[in-house]
């Protein structure tokens, strides 16, 4: 498979995304088939009933099955599909994505996520879960 990477690659990898930038997004794990992304909620980020947006939590399982996928498949990698549940309204402090790979293949990782708040006394509330289908590029050559 492709190069590995270590914690240091992915949050430099996250850093060269606009999109994470815009966000605040920080990579605080990464290693052995799982990987953690966190944000801090801020305004900007919610929707009319105060909530954290929908798309904030889709982005937080895309990138974090991606990266799940990353510690064992390497960086050249793309997410082919996922679906996402949510559970309950997102408040809190801080939201915090944490994925493991469930299956690696040749071709495809395979990895979920459930996607947390956490309020200003530390409790943890989840408020999605995701599972997704991580595609490996084909390497120049040919092969993947």
């Amino acid at each position: 498979m492709s190069d590995t990477m270590d914690l240091e690659l992915a949050r430099k990898v996250l850093g060269e995304q606009p999109f994470s930038r815009l966000l605040g997004a920080r990579v605080t794990a990464f290693g052995d088939g799982e990987a953690s992304l966190e944000l801090d909620i801020r305004e900007e980020l919610l929707q009319q009933y105060g909530f954290v947006h929908g798309g904030v939590l889709s982005y937080a399982a895309d990138n974090t099955l991606t990266l799940a996928a990353a510690t064992v498949a390497g960086p050249a990698l793309i997410t082919s599909g996922f679906t996402i549940d949510y559970l309950r309204p997102a408040t809190g402090t801080v939201l915090r994505a944490h994925a493991r790979v469930v299956r690696a293949g040749r071709t495809r990782v395979v990895t979920r996520c459930d996607v947390v708040t956490v309020d200003d006394t530390g409790a943890e509330s989840l408020c999605a879960v995701a599972q997704g289908n991580i595609a490996v590029l084909e390497e120049p050559g040919g092969k993947s």
